[in-house]
Order: structure tokens, then C-alpha cells, then sequence
């Protein structure tokens, strides 16, 4: 089942720092699967707010996930990114492909009940 890091990164000012660390990325991800799906895109905002943009990478799993963030490799280039993007990063499974939402949604009523 495929995991995802989701980072939601704030306006920055432009930095040599950041374009090292998106020039180094792709090569801490290979090893473990990692594959962009949404990178450096504005959102459209619907509700809320959610100011600057996200990026999702999608693992084969969340031991891979895991793995690439915590590995000295990806730790060694995050300060480049860290030390001038204020962000939020989250590791999260997927569901399966044959997810039903019905059958989540009758266990809270049961829990409920």
C-alpha cells in the first residue's frame, strides 16, 4: 500500500541554499521508491487558509517513507530546505485500492452508538 510525504511549505525568498537541496532531493529518494507526485504547486484554497504551496511524494510504503526521511542522506540535505522554508511535513499510509468509505463510515457510527 503506497505512503505519501506530504510537506506544506511557506512563501520563502529565493536562496541558493533551496535550489541545492531540490537539485540534491531525487537522489535520496531513488533508493526507497520515492516518486514526486505534486512538487512546488500552488493551491487552489476552498476552505480555509493555506498560504504557500505543497509538495507530495509517494512511497511504495510507509517503512520506505520512513526510511528515506530518516536516512543521513535526506537528514543531510533537510537544513538547506529547513533553514529557509518554514514548513509542516507529514508521513501518511494510503488506502488500499479497493478502500470503501461506506464501511469507515458505518464503524464511527458503531463506535458512536
Amino acid at each position: 500500500m503506497s505512503a505519501f510525504a506530504i510537506a506544506h511549505l511557506r512563501p520563502a525568498d529565493p536562496h541558493p541554499d533551496i535550489a541545492a537541496y531540490v537539485e540534491r532531493i531525487q537522489a535520496t529518494l531513488d533508493p526507497f521508491g520515492g516518486r514526486f507526485r505534486v512538487h512546488n504547486a500552488v493551491v487552489e484554497v476552498k476552505e480555509g487558509g493555506w498560504p504557500g504551496f505543497v509538495v507530495v511524494i509517494e512511497f511504495p510504503g510507509i517503512d520506505e517513507a520512513r526510511a528515506w526521511y530518516d536516512s543521513p542522506e535526506y537528514q543531510e540535505i533537510l537544513p538547506l530546505r529547513t533553514q529557509h522554508i518554514d514548513g509542516d511535513t507529514v508521513l501518511v499510509p494510503g488506502v488500499a485500492p479497493d478502500y470503501d468509505a461506506s464501511v469507515t463510515a458505518a464503524a464511527r457510527r458503531a463506535e458512536a452508538a
